[in-house]
């Protein structure tokens, strides 16, 4: 158990990914990128063909495909500045992602909605709405951890039951995120290089609105539909009502350590004490190490006040942290040069799709920031995608707030909400679904989710693009 716990902890906060570790991204090959998609296409196609050996192995296979690009990348660019993009990823990325998703993760565990809970239409829409709304105060990892195990409770009896987990992928572990810097990583790191909070509350309303009622209104009428076609099979359980319990709340007290990831989170772009500490070329300020520090003490002190039962209750234990943590060390160390590509904008070998984001005369093109930061937001991590076009844009936020306001609120746009369209677009729907399987939802495969994201989610956007661009 210690040690189980302590790999966990190993696991940590919201990825200040603002430089990746010094590589020139303008002489390097997208052959470096090959293990990165290997890891990809693990993801996707070993569930699928091969899951036992996924199921039991799928850390050895993601620790194959990153030595298969850290041993030739030293062999060409020499030990000193693998170590360096090894440290940048472990200091710079990992750390700060894995211990709050850890974090979160743990004294989320701790609360424990109990009593009668039936999955009807009318239930789930509720809860989905409530749940998109707490995703911009406690984050969407945080909103996702708190209920998705009292919702899959509530409709474990039923025979239609993926389309819930999928729509609260959407909605709580996405698209509610995009109201505040606290919702989504890639909106803090905005936060972080200088865009307002209040900027951020008042452009991303009306998309972050729009959006979720079309999502919750579609939900309500599917779950409606599969219900009463569930009804009519006389496959829906009959509910003794006169046996229901009262709707309670156990482990109140993580509340309050909730509250405490907020303000360690504010805490660390809000002050800034001009300390930091350089790591071979990576700077780690004091600030975020406060925080990281904090936020594995709240983690820690969850564990020690509340009761074994309320975890019970929850059916908590470590697997889907810990696989998560094992698949995104990889993908942080291998996703390195793809994003040094894509920063070295018009002169490295993906400036085909940079110079798409601009028209001839190098105007911004904001329908194509939308896009472009949006797809890649799908298969790369958000935040970092974030970034890069956040810097290709301009880099200054008080210019993209002001002039340039509407590139700002499409690439805010994109990687909140099309970090939806795959399991590895966002950390919190990778554990979603890892949950989920462990209270035997047969989830959809990597291909399958993509569907499910292409069909509901892609008319939407287009809608979107129509709407605001």
């Amino acid at each position: 158990m210690t040690k189980k716990l302590f790999s966990a902890a190993a696991l940590a906060l919201l990825p200040t990914l603002a430089q990746a570790a010094e590589l020139d991204g303008a002489t390097l090959s997208l052959a470096w990128g090959l293990p990165f998609a290997g890891i990809l296409l693990s993801i996707a196609l070993f569930p699928i063909f091969a899951p036992g050996i996924w199921h039991h192995h799928f850390g050895k296979i993601t620790a194959v495909w990153t030595v298969l690009f850290l041993a030739p990348f030293a062999v060409a660019y020499g030990l000193g500045t693998s170590m360096a993009l090894i440290v940048h990823a472990l200091f710079a990325e990992y750390i700060p992602f894995i211990v709050l998703l850890f974090s979160l993760y743990t004294v989320s565990g701790g609360i424990l909605v109990w009593g009668s809970l039936h999955g009807s239409p009318k239930l789930n829409t509720a809860i989905l709405a409530i749940g998109t709304a707490l995703a911009s105060i406690m984050g969407t990892t945080g909103a996702a951890m708190l209920l998705i195990r009292p919702l899959l409770r509530a409709n474990e009896k039923r025979k239609h039951n993926v389309h819930v987990v999928v729509f609260f992928i959407f909605l709580v572990a996405n698209i509610g995120g995009g109201l505040t810097p606290l919702g989504d990583p890639p909106l803090f790191l905005g936060f972080l290089k200088g865009v307002s909070f209040g900027w951020t509350v008042q452009h991303m309303a009306l998309p972050v609105l729009v959006l979720s009622l079309a999502l919750l209104a579609i939900f309500y009428v599917l779950d409606s539909y599969l219900f009463k076609k569930e009804a009519q099979a006389g496959t829906l359980p009959e509910v003794d009502r006169s046996k229901d319990k009262p709707i309670k709340l156990h482990g109140k007290r993580n509340l309050f350590l909730l509250a405490g990831i907020v303000g360690a989170v504010l805490m660390s772009g809000v002050w800034k004490p001009g300390v930091e500490f350089d790591i071979m070329g990576t700077h780690v300020e004091l600030q975020n190490i406060i925080r990281d520090l904090a936020l594995i003490g709240l983690a820690f002190a969850s564990l020690w006040i509340t009761p074994k039962q309320v975890r019970a209750g929850n059916e908590f234990n470590w697997d889907p942290i810990l696989e998560v943590g094992k698949l995104f060390a990889g993908i942080f160390v291998t996703i390195g040069p793809v994003i040094a590509i894509l920063r070295a904008g018009a002169d490295g070998h993906l400036a085909g799709l940079v110079r798409m984001v601009s028209d001839a005369n190098g105007q911004p093109v904001n329908m194509m920031y939308f896009w472009m930061t949006g797809i890649l937001s799908s298969f790369l991590d958000n935040a970092p995608t974030y970034l890069v076009f956040f810097n290709l844009a301009h880099g200054d936020a008080q210019v993209l707030m002001g002039p340039m306001a509407d590139t700002l609120l499409a690439i805010s746009m994109g990687a909140v909400f099309m970090g939806a369209n795959t399991y590895i677009g966002n950390a919190p729907n990778f554990m979603v679904k890892a949950i989920a399987e462990h209270r035997h939802v047969k989830m959809p495969s990597f291909f399958g989710y993509l569907g499910w994201s292409c069909a509901i989610l892609l008319p939407l956007f287009v809608l979107m693009t129509l709407i605001f661009f």
